[in-house]
């Protein structure tokens, strides 16, 4: 594997900047490493790679000014409409879809310089967090062929994992940027609750989804991240500076309260817990009251899919797989007290969260519940004896956080059994940039990313 694709997307950028290589020796190694292993983990959809290299010699041969990520090769979720390349979002009704307009977050990005390459796989219409469907099927995890990568941001994963881009975007709503991130050993970074919306036109007032970057290390995540925002000039885009960790008051949870998990991943939490405390943080098991998570997710992602699908044809329907008419079907069975409820214990756990958060600088808790499983298992159906109901119950550990509002992140926690596993790190309602410092500086502590596949070599 070519010595440059190892690298960082901060250190890729340093090097363009300085012209110590050029954008289509980037972008060619990239390929290349696509076309040797992507047959093995099916991570990019929908290349575009002779585009990307016309791009790529284009900006060599540019004077013009280089934006934040100027020449970095990108693959786009396959959730997010690419002009003039195929978006699928997963589907069959949409297997030839190519949209003529790019969604807002592209156009930031590639106004920042990305160069696109192709699409990342997702379950269909981005539904559950195990990344498969009837267009391209299964995407697998690069640390175990034979396993999951999560989902619905599962390809984008996978492929950062295996070196096959340095950086990616990706979606979350019950948990698909944070949930493939812990069973990829890479960072899914989920926002403040609309500051990066899924789509910029509409009534956000019963929002809970948001796009979010990817990367291998927080300096990569902030990069993307200001320019997802829009922010790309220099003074927005140095390495975030670290935030001490003595005297930050941590609290921390190995299960939210009582969720089921496997017992090795609780106790990764708790070791990290107990390092934080001996770099001089302030630590306490501690958790805020999440006993309406439940009902705010579901109704409030009943209501979404409802409103995207309910519409459909009884022909597209029978096309949908039955998860996704299980969702449609509860948001037809709402009443107006449902939603109603849903809003007033919504603005209760925000008052709640935030007097958590005059306590505490930092929530850590789980990922996930789970380490990843097998392929041909579509949900997990139960957890350390207790039964999941249905196929969103079991990554709870991220769509409890979700109805927070709050910014989240998974970052990497090392290998249980030569499986990756993920710590989830909260913070205070707006303060994503504060979140990212102090995640910086817990990441000297216990971070594996830098842990490749296999498949990638030494």
């Amino acid at each position: 594997m070519d010595e440059l694709i190892k690298k960082s997307a901060t250190e890729m950028r340093a090097l363009l900047q300085s012209k110590q290589i050029s954008c289509t020796e980037l972008v060619g190694a990239h390929i290349q490493h696509i076309e040797d292993i992507d047959k093995h983990i099916n991570a990019i959809v929908s290349e575009c790679f002779e585009q990307a290299m016309d791009t790529a010699r284009r900006y060599d041969e540019s004077d013009s000014p280089r934006g934040a990520l100027f020449g970095l090769p990108i693959a786009h979720k396959d959730l997010v409409a690419t002009k003039d390349l195929r978006t699928t979002y997963g589907s069959v009704l949409f297997r030839d879809h190519v949209p003529t307009a790019n969604d807002y977050i592209i156009d930031r990005m590639q106004a920042a310089g990305v160069i696109t390459i192709g699409k990342t796989n997702v379950p269909e219409f981005g539904a559950g967090s195990h990344t498969f469907n009837r267009v391209f099927g299964p995407s697998h995890n690069p640390y175990d062929l034979d396993r999951t990568c999560g989902g619905s941001s599962g390809g984008a994963a996978a492929a950062l994992a295996a070196r096959m881009i340095p950086i990616a975007d990706g979606s979350d709503l019950g948990g698909s940027l944070r949930n493939p991130a812990a069973f990829c050993n890479v960072i899914g970074f989920r926002p403040t609750n609309n500051l990066l919306p899924p789509s910029l036109s509409g009534d956000l007032a019963n929002n809970l989804a948001a796009l979010g970057p990817m990367g291998r290390c927080i300096d990569d995540v902030w990069l993307l991240f200001n320019a997802m925002l829009n922010r790309s000039e220099p003074e927005h885009i140095s390495p975030i500076e670290p935030l001490s960790l003595k005297g930050l008051r941590v609290a921390y949870s190995c299960d939210l309260g009582g969720l089921p998990a496997q017992p090795a991943i609780k106790n990764t939490v708790n070791q990290l817990a107990s390092a934080l405390e001996k770099e001089g943080a302030i630590v306490g098991n501690d958790i805020m009251d999440l006993s309406t998570s439940r009902q705010i997710f579901q109704t409030i992602r009943g209501m979404s899919f409802l409103r995207r699908y309910g519409p459909m044809s009884k022909t597209e329907k029978v096309q949908l797989k039955p998860t996704i008419l299980w969702n449609v079907a509860l948001g037809e069975s709402l009443t107006d007290e449902d939603i109603n409820q849903a809003h007033r214990n919504r603005l209760e756990l925000r008052q709640r969260v935030s007097d958590f958060f005059q306590k505490y600088d930092l929530l850590l808790t789980l990922t996930t519940q789970v380490l990843p499983f097998e392929l041909p298992i579509d949900w997990i159906r139960e957890i350390e004896g207790v039964a999941m109901d249905t196929y969103i119950d079991w990554m709870e550990s991220c769509s409890w956080i979700t109805t927070t509002e709050s910014p989240s992140l998974s970052l990497p926690a090392g290998f249980i059994s030569n499986l990756p596993v993920g710590v989830q790190l909260v913070g205070p309602h707006g303060q994503d940039k504060g979140l990212l410092q102090i995640s910086k500086s817990v990441e000297t502590l216990v971070s594996s990313a830098t842990e490749m596949p296999p498949l990638c070599g030494d």
